[in-house]
């Protein structure tokens, strides 16, 4: 069972900048696209931003210029790089992603667990 993992979520300052990341398990597991969303308890689910394997990269209006999506080498691991950081970002940070967990094998969906960003003074 593929799993992600996510890390990075802290308490900042408003201006503040955090990178989230989110891990897929497995020493062979490649993430072909993902998705980055957040929630606050009560608001619909937001997606932040996303990335296809095929280089498709799409931010929300409320993020652009602000997030910035990328992955490591061995494409087991993606980011987002978050700069200028608002109040309004407070919010539980998750990512979902379709995972290759090795090579030639399914593509799978998997899901974080989820990191609190808050951004308060």
């Amino acid at each position: 069972q593929v799993r992600l993992t996510e890390s990075g979520g802290g308490l900042v300052q408003p201006g503040g900048s955090l990178r989230l990341s989110c891990a897929a398990s497995g020493t062979s597991s490649s993430i072909r696209n993902v998705r980055w969303y957040r929630q606050v308890p009560g608001f619909q689910r937001e997606l932040v931003a996303e990335s296809r394997s095929d280089g498709y990269v799409h931010y929300a209006e409320s993020v652009q210029g602000r997030f910035t999506i990328s992955r490591d080498s061995a494409q087991n691991t993606v980011y987002l790089q978050m700069i200028g950081l608002k109040p309004e970002d407070t919010a539980t940070s998750f990512c979902s992603a379709a995972v290759r967990t090795r090579p030639f094998g399914p593509v799978v969906d998997a899901w974080g667990q989820g990191t609190q960003v808050t951004v308060s003074s």
